[in-house]
């Protein structure tokens, strides 16, 4: 009996919390949009700038991986790994949807071991506002192009 209820007990200590389950949801919802965003775009268009001001596509995706590294590494409570630049350095479509779904990897696992109790709730807080406003971005180009972004083209479907 006791051994039951010291493990009924322990249930709690393996639970994220209600903030972290908050923040993983809408990270997977963002991320299936970058992710899509990437594989929507045709490879033509990947060094296209909506302004001469303005990054192209492929550094907006390249910078959104970057910045996961670096938000996932504070959510972890560590520094961001040392191979990270390939992320930046890479060219063409495959090489850039590779280094962003690397990216997303990392933060996948750093979301897995984080908890109200234990991780900070402003590296959560700032990867959301990132990647939404990338999202954001992003869904510019597409349009410019003639692509209906992939959370545009999901709610269509649900009509």
């Amino acid at each position: 009996m006791r051994l039951i209820l010291a493990g009924v007990l322990a249930l709690p200590s393996f639970a994220q919390g209600p903030f972290t389950e908050a923040v993983t949801a809408a990270y997977e919802r963002v991320k299936l949009n970058l992710v899509e965003t990437a594989a929507a775009m045709p490879e033509e268009y990947y060094e296209f700038r909506l302004s001469p001001q303005q990054r192209r596509f492929s550094e907006w995706l390249t910078h959104t991986a970057m910045g996961n590294y670096s938000f996932c590494a504070a959510i972890r409570g560590t520094q961001a790994p040392s191979d990270t630049h390939t992320a930046d350095a890479a060219k063409g479509k495959a090489e850039i949807e590779a280094a962003l779904k690397a990216s997303f990897e990392y933060c996948d696992s750093a979301l897995k071991e984080a908890s109200d109790q234990k991780t900070p709730a402003r590296p959560m807080i700032s990867l959301i506002a990132s990647l939404n406003e990338h999202y954001g971005n992003l869904v510019g180009y597409l349009r410019a192009k003639g692509v209906v972004p992939p959370s545009s083209a999901r709610a269509s479907k649900k009509k």
